[in-house]
């Protein structure tokens, strides 16, 4: 109980400054781009031949290329998911506090519904896709949620988002280069922006385990020991086809992401070292025994998570995605 009021007064304190945090990390909706921007103008006369383009250029992209941007977009488009499993986190107060993590929690989310809106729009009128199997995912995606062994830990959900939002980067980036490869400029573009937010995002979940470390450094450390024990799980853990077990296809998702480049084992290194430099895990002192063991965790944990990536062979393509016609 002494520990979940310490955490709830973090948070609490967190909360006073959530103005700024949204100020600094978050675009006005009044400026922000919105889904239509970068998509045809069905009110216009060039409508169809904008359509003719999207789906000429849809037509160079790759087999795995095409499974990984709708793996993305179905992973997008469960935001209600990601919504609800921070309102019920300890200290995040929906109803009497709207102006602390309750306003960040719905402007992050408002933010982050476009993403899904976006992609969806652009695969559907692609012409290569299999709409219904896709919405079919979605649905069982939404209706399946996910764990990601946090509970209602506050220091746990902030290291898993202050990570998942670069690894979204990471694989919103790529798809755009790639695209940008196969002469689809459009796309390249879509992906950027999003790929943009996702890095704000992160850069301020990332702020929130900062200060956390400043106030409560000691349970911080062992709470992102913990998370990085059990390994952090994607959100699309559990994605599935049509009468398939739950989370039948993440290994086939991933490993399509695996062979693009797009995400890799290597990047969840490089996403660990660089939350392990930005945090200052090596240098930080004051600790008690508990969280010294957890900071030497941490600190050896590139190294062993590379002799395990190193062994690790990515199998050539073996799966077809009721999604891609």
């Amino acid at each position: 109980m002494e520990k979940l009021n310490q955490r709830i007064e973090v948070m609490n304190h967190l909360a006073l400054g959530m103005d700024g945090i949204v100020d600094k990390y978050l675009i006005p909706i009044e400026t922000n781009w919105q889904p239509s921007d970068f998509l045809p103008d069905p009110s216009k006369d060039s409508f169809f031949d904008e359509v003719k383009e999207i789906q000429q250029a849809a037509r160079e992209l790759p087999y795995d290329y095409w499974a990984v941007l709708i793996g993305d977009m179905i992973t997008e488009e469960a935001l209600p998911t990601y919504e609800s499993s921070i309102m019920v986190v300890q200290g995040v107060d929906m109803i009497n506090e709207p102006q602390g993590w309750a306003r960040w929690t719905r402007a992050w989310t408002a933010e982050e519904n476009r993403h899904g809106d976006l992609l969806n729009k652009y695969i559907y009128l692609s012409g290569r896709v299999n709409m219904k199997a896709v919405e079919t995912s979605t649905q069982y995606l939404i209706a399946d949620g996910f764990d990601i062994k946090t509970d209602d830990d506050p220091y746990k959900t902030f290291v898993y988002t202050s990570f998942q939002e670069l690894a979204t980067n990471i694989s919103h980036r790529r798809t755009g280069s790639l695209a940008k490869k196969h002469g689809n400029n459009s796309l390249a573009k879509m992906c950027a922006m999003i790929a943009a937010d996702e890095m704000r995002h992160h850069k301020a979940y990332k702020s929130f385990i900062t200060s956390i470390f400043e106030l409560d450094p000691s349970d911080m450390m062992v709470a992102f020991a913990d998370m990085m024990k059990q390994k952090i799980v994607m959100p699309a853990h559990f994605l599935r086809e049509l009468n398939g077990e739950k989370g039948g296809i993440y290994g086939h998702f991933s490993d399509a992401a695996q062979r693009l480049g797009v995400y890799t084992g290597k990047d969840y290194i490089d996403i660990l070292e660089i939350l392990l430099n930005d945090w200052n895990i090596s240098t930080m002192t004051g600790l008690n025994s508990a969280a010294e063991k957890a900071q030497d965790y941490l600190m050896r944990l590139p190294d062993r998570l590379t002799r395990l990536t190193e062994r690790i062979k990515v199998p050539e393509l073996e799966y077809k995605f009721s999604w891609v016609d």
